[in-house]
């Protein structure tokens, strides 16, 4: 994902979150790998297993039949977009999408869809009917997406990029969306590469749906703009870059400590961050959880589910994903009857009875804990009475501390961790 500099101007808190937001994890559902028929069906016998292991929000990787021309692989790309309003029929059709859906909202969980407003496939219909739409080369042609230069210069070659200057687009693209809120009864999306998008389009998009019924929007994007009438939440791609450089020892417990308390842009007090160790691009295209954290992960997931944020757990990732999924193949998930089924549970119970854990301003806010440690980093989040503290080890080697006024002894193995709640229940 291309990268953005740094902003220190923040936009105003003009973003309402539904409640349902505020103590919510996210769940990434990569459907063709899910199960071995690959099916929206077959996924909706998971639900119940979801919901059980504390999962709030289903975040659907795009849905929409893909394009033939260009494809890459044998089944190609999900954000190779040739409908906007069909589901590819590799996973079932519109009416089963519906009943997900429903099933979900029958269990408490909420749906969003992954939705790629920024390029379509080169076989989409409007690029026949409405070729103005479409971005141009100097030579008046519709060419691949590309950004970048130099060594740094990146080409999608099977999806062509849309021209927000077009009042037609927009409106088909607005159009498109409200269908599957007002229709199919979603909860809102995930935008991929938002930030190739134009701003006042996703604050129309905002205030479109909003009317519709109150959504949530997720930005595939590390900007603080991003949260300006437009998105709830952005990714945090810089601690997840942190994340994985202390799992490979390349920097310590300071490179952290840094990134919380220096951020490179300032965002806006309620702006929700999404924290993780994996996502389906993380997963495909650099690094299994074994190769990127092996017996880390778990301290790291720690991390991801206690630090202001909402934590993201990406399908596979509770039957110990330990390989690469393929992009554009049929590549299915060995689930290994889940061994970090039950350590997720404990995580996100966690998360869901502390209102200190709770996204932005409504949960408490992160308190250091200095210790005269180089491997052991410790913080403290506190609201309304309650009161979580976590301890974690980010080091390969035991570690300990004795009599700390705050943390009392502590003795963690490498990678260890501990979560003590105010009514004096113990995590490790």
């Amino acid at each position: 994902m291309p990268s953005l500099a740094a902003n220190n101007d923040p936009p105003q808190d003009n973003v309402t979150h539904v409640p349902w937001s505020r103590q919510a994890v996210i769940y990434e559902v990569n459907l063709r790998q899910y199960t071995p028929e690959g099916t929206i069906q077959a996924f909706a016998q998971h639900l119940p297993r979801l919901k059980a292991m504390g999962v709030d929000i289903l975040w659907l990787m795009p849905v929409h039949p893909i394009g033939v021309k260009e494809r890459k692989g044998t089944l190609g790309s999900y954000y190779a977009s040739r409908d906007y309003r069909g589901v590819n029929p590799e996973f079932g059709t519109v009416a089963d999408l519906r009943e997900l859906v429903k099933q979900a909202h029958g269990l408490g969980m909420k749906v969003i869809l992954d939705w790629v407003a920024n390029h379509t496939a080169w076989d989409h219909p409007w690029v026949t009917q409405h070729p103005d739409w479409y971005k141009k080369n100097a030579r008046g042609e519709i060419f691949p997406v590309t950004f970048g230069e130099g060594e740094h210069k990146e080409e999608w070659s099977d999806v062509v990029a849309l021209d927000y200057t077009q009042p037609g687009l927009r409106q088909a693209m607005l159009e498109a969306m409200a269908f599957w809120v007002r229709d199919v009864d979603v909860d809102g999306f995930r935008c991929d590469v938002a930030g190739l998008v134009p701003m006042p389009f996703w604050r129309e998009a905002r205030a479109t749906l909003d009317r519709i019924k109150p959504v949530f929007m997720l930005a595939e994007w590390d900007s603080p703009e991003m949260h300006d009438r437009a998105f709830d939440m952005t990714y945090d791609l810089g601690l997840y870059d942190v994340f994985r450089s202390i799992a490979k020892g390349s920097v310590g417990k300071t490179a952290l400590v840094d990134v919380l308390e220096h951020p490179k842009q300032v965002f806006p007090p309620d702006a929700y961050r999404m924290r993780y160790t994996a996502n389906h691009d993380s997963n495909s295209w650099q690094a299994s959880d074994a190769e990127a954290f092996g017996p880390s992960l778990q301290a790291f997931a720690v991390l991801a589910a206690t630090l202001p944020g909402m934590p993201l757990l990406y399908g596979g990732q509770e039957g110990g994903l330990d390989k690469r999924l393929k992009f554009f193949e049929k590549d299915p998930i060995e689930w290994k009857n889940y061994p970090l089924g039950d350590f997720y549970t404990r995580l996100f119970k966690l998360k869901h009875e502390h209102p200190a854990l709770a996204v932005g301003t409504e949960g408490g806010p992160l308190q250091l804990i200095d210790l005269a440690h180089p491997a052991l980093f410790a913080f403290q989040r506190a609201k309304a009475g309650d009161r979580v503290t976590v301890v974690v080890n980010l080091s390969g080697a035991e570690q300990s501390l004795s009599a700390h006024p705050v943390l009392g002894d502590v003795r963690l193995p490498a990678w260890g961790w501990r979560i003590t709640t105010a009514d004096g229940h113990t995590l490790r």
